[in-house]
């Protein structure tokens, strides 16, 4: 089934509301307001299965001037619009109003309907005819259906069923695939059920029992129940008319313009650097001019910042920009928006979004060759440079949010990148992934001329000297590129790399060596052995790593340290008293040795499984 969302838009009173009924025998008009002026005021909603392949959902919007914020809320995420022009009036100015914000949203596909074609001779009607083909010449409404209809006689309706199938068709479905979006539309309360919302699902699906969040509030909230065109389902899916079923809020904890979303999925913002065109019709439009910002169903104040040194945006003209908010809200690249000024309140301009980093720009920075790329069509490129411009690179979460495309999408745009995928997907520029690489061979090479007796540099202290900021796993993942470099352990070294001992360290390794071998398990203190070495502290402690490294010698604590013999013996000893439990005193018994030595031997032990303490005493395993 294709679920299409048609729009209506035109002058207040050339009969959009009557039309929609006529074409579904729905009442658009829900409030009591309504009714008794006549008028739209609100949003209204209705639907018709127009095909057996085809439904459609009907967004009634207001024609009003006064209202045009409330029809801006509803002909977002509409895919036809079905423009509705009195024949007795022919266009009006919220005719053109209404036109240019459905061109500036980008809206493709539409019908054009010539209502109250009842009240009219032929020639007011071919003449009505004439003045539209001028209006929408040149636009996406060129060649559209024009077809006269009076929803009183019922005159044309069938004709305007079969254009409205036709443009249907060749409309695109919504991604039903996509990560979930539905803009806000209407709140209210149902007497045993609680807080609904409708809005239309512009982008994947929702179904019953799922975990939501309000965006940009940040609150998260359960699905309790999902209904399509009024009718219950287990899940809507995009292009649908849609209410939501909220537990645990209330009405007034939600408002128009808020998104529900996949939770943790998206960021609100306050800042978006966009691709603006002004309308012709408009007066100049300044650096910092404050406008009013409608994207979604959101409506905010906002400062339009002309990037470049441009002072003012010209009638007609086209600018990178970049609006500043005053209250952050869900917009993800490629979303149309509309501008309004704030006196007089008219539609001035709209465009799209390129980017929702919130990116400050520097002085002198060429915003306009960045943003140029990030409106193109090449995913790749858009890729590249959210990538390049982020220190360490960008994972597919962050990647998500900043394109607003899907995960599949994003995994198919890797010219110029390095993609990590362990233990998570991660993309690198390979330009700065090489030269951190290098970066790394040159810092353990320069930590072996500085300290020639270590085997290499402890991996951590590495990554804090050249990448300190860097996630773990990208450094791991430079280590293993670099083909040049060893990992043992947690040490980084050269492969190339070999320790060679001039005389006098040769000379002071075996004595430090001898000394410790010479006094079995009543081991010298560490400083007296070193200071007896022969060869300055620094070089001497670099000799007992050496030791250390090589198991000549073992740490069993912080302050003592054993001659491999040694504790092989006591291992032995061990081993023939296998099953046996022993106190203390036993241990100091059997070896000979102090309190002092016993107590750190016994954990030494017991954390190589040699022995286990059961209370106090141990048991030889």
């Amino acid at each position: 089934m294709k679920n299409i969302i048609v729009g209506t838009a035109g002058h207040i009173d050339h009969g959009k509301t009557a039309l929609v009924k006529a074409l579904t025998g729905i009442d658009a008009d829900r409030l009591e307001e309504e009714k008794r002026r006549g008028i739209t005021i609100d949003l209204g909603f209705a639907h018709l299965q127009l095909t057996p392949e085809a439904r459609l959902g009907f967004v009634d919007v207001p024609g009003h001037e006064r209202f045009v914020r409330n029809m801006l809320a509803g002909v977002s995420g509409i895919d036809v619009v079905l423009f509705v022009i009195a024949a007795d009036e022919s266009i009006k100015p919220q005719t053109r109003e209404h036109f240019a914000i459905c061109r500036l949203l980008g809206i493709r596909r539409g019908v054009i309907a010539l209502t109250k074609a009842d009240l009219v001779e032929h020639d007011l009607l071919e003449l009505a005819r004439l003045e539209v083909e001028e209006l929408v010449a040149g636009s996406f409404l060129e060649g559209a259906a024009v077809v006269p209809v009076s929803s009183m006689t019922g005159a044309g309706l069938e004709e305007l069923r079969g254009e409205l199938a036709r443009v249907a068709a060749e409309a695109p479905e919504k991604d039903a695939q996509g990560h979930f979006r539905l803009p806000i539309d209407r709140v209210f309360s149902v007497r045993g059920f609680g807080t609904v919302v409708t809005g239309t699902l512009v982008s994947g699906s929702v179904g019953k029992d799922q975990e939501v969040e309000v965006y940009p509030r940040g609150r998260r909230l359960r699905v309790r129940g999902v209904e399509v065109h009024g009718a219950s389902a287990e899940r809507a899916l995009a292009g649908q008319r849609t209410a939501v079923n909220l537990t645990d809020v209330e009405p007034d904890q939600l408002a128009r313009g808020d998104v529900l979303s996949e939770p943790e999925r998206f960021r609100a913002v306050t800042r978006v650097d966009c691709r603006l065109e002004l309308l012709g019709s408009s007066k100049p439009l300044k650096h910092r001019a404050p406008v009013h910002f409608h994207s979604g169903t959101a409506e905010i104040e906002a400062e339009v910042r002309l990037l470049g040194g441009v002072a003012a945006l010209e009638p007609g003209g086209v600018a990178y920009a970049q609006l500043v908010a005053r209250q952050p809200a869900l917009v993800l690249p490629g979303d149309r928006f509309i501008i309004r000024r704030f006196s007089p309140v008219v539609t001035i301009g709209g465009g799209v979004v390129l980017d929702n980093g919130q990116r400050r720009y520097r002085a002198g920075e060429d915003a306009a060759a960045r943003l140029k790329v990030l409106a193109g069509g090449d995913l790749a490129a858009r890729v590249a440079v959210l990538v390049k411009e982020a220190p360490f690179g960008l994972g597919m979460a962050e990647l998500v949010w900043r394109t607003g495309m899907r995960e599949q999408q994003i995994g198919a745009a890797k010219e110029g990148l390095e993609v990590l995928t362990q233990p998570q997907a991660w993309y690198l520029d390979r330009r700065w992934f090489q030269e951190a690489r290098n970066r790394l061979i040159q810092s353990v090479g320069k930590f072996h001329q500085e300290k020639p007796l270590l085997a290499g540099i402890a991996k951590q202290d590495l990554r804090s000297r050249e990448l300190a900021a860097a996630p773990p796993f990208v450094v791991d993942a430079l280590l293993a590129d670099a083909a040049e470099l060893l990992v043992e352990g947690e040490t980084v070294r050269l492969r190339r790399h070999r320790v060679v001992l001039q005389q006098d360290e040769q000379q002071a390794r075996a004595a430090i060596e001898e000394a410790f071998e010479r006094a079995g398990l009543a081991t010298p203190a560490v400083p007296e052995v070193l200071a007896q070495s022969g060869v300055e502290p620094a070089r001497a402690r670099a000799l007992l790593q050496l030791l250390l490294r090589e198991k000549r010698l073992v740490r069993v604590s912080d302050e003592l340290v054993f001659h491999h013999s040694a504790i092989g013996q006591l291992r032995k000893m061990l081993v023939e008293r296998k099953a046996t439990r022993f106190s203390v005193a036993a241990f100091k018994d059997w070896t000979g040795v102090s309190r002092k030595y016993a107590i750190p031997l016994l954990e030494y032990l017991d954390r190589e499984h040699i022995t286990r303490r059961d209370g106090n005493e141990r048991l030889v395993l």
